[in-house]
C-alpha cells in the first residue's frame, strides 16, 4: 500500500464520516472519530453491497457514497444501543 493509496482512503473515511454523522445526528464527532466510522463503513459497504448484488457506481463519488451509507449503518446500531442504555451517550 502506497502513501497516496492511505491519504486517499483516509480522505475518504473522513468526508463519509462526517456526511454520516451530519445525516444521523446533525453533528459531527470529530476528525478521528469521523475517520474511523468513515473507514468501518466502507469496510462494511464493501461486504454488503456485493451481497445484496447492488453497487453505487465506480470512481471516488460512489467509494465515498458506499462508505457514507456503510458509516450511517454502524452509527445507526451506535445509536441504538445508546437509546436502549447499554452505554451512555457523552455530552460535551
Amino acid at each position: 500500500m502506497t502513501v497516496e493509496s492511505v491519504l486517499i482512503m483516509l480522505l475518504i473515511g473522513a468526508i463519509a464520516g462526517w456526511l454520516a454523522t451530519l445525516l444521523m445526528s446533525g453533528w459531527g464527532f470529530g476528525l478521528v472519530f469521523n475517520i474511523i466510522i468513515g473507514i468501518l463503513g466502507g469496510f462494511v459497504a464493501t461486504w454488503l453491497f456485493p451481497s445484496l448484488s447492488g453497487s453505487l457506481g465506480g470512481g471516488i463519488g460512489g467509494q465515498i457514497l458506499s462508505a457514507t451509507v456503510g458509516a450511517i449503518l454502524i452509527l445507526a446500531i451506535v445509536f441504538l444501543f445508546q437509546r436502549l442504555g447499554a452505554f451512555p451517550r457523552r455530552r460535551y
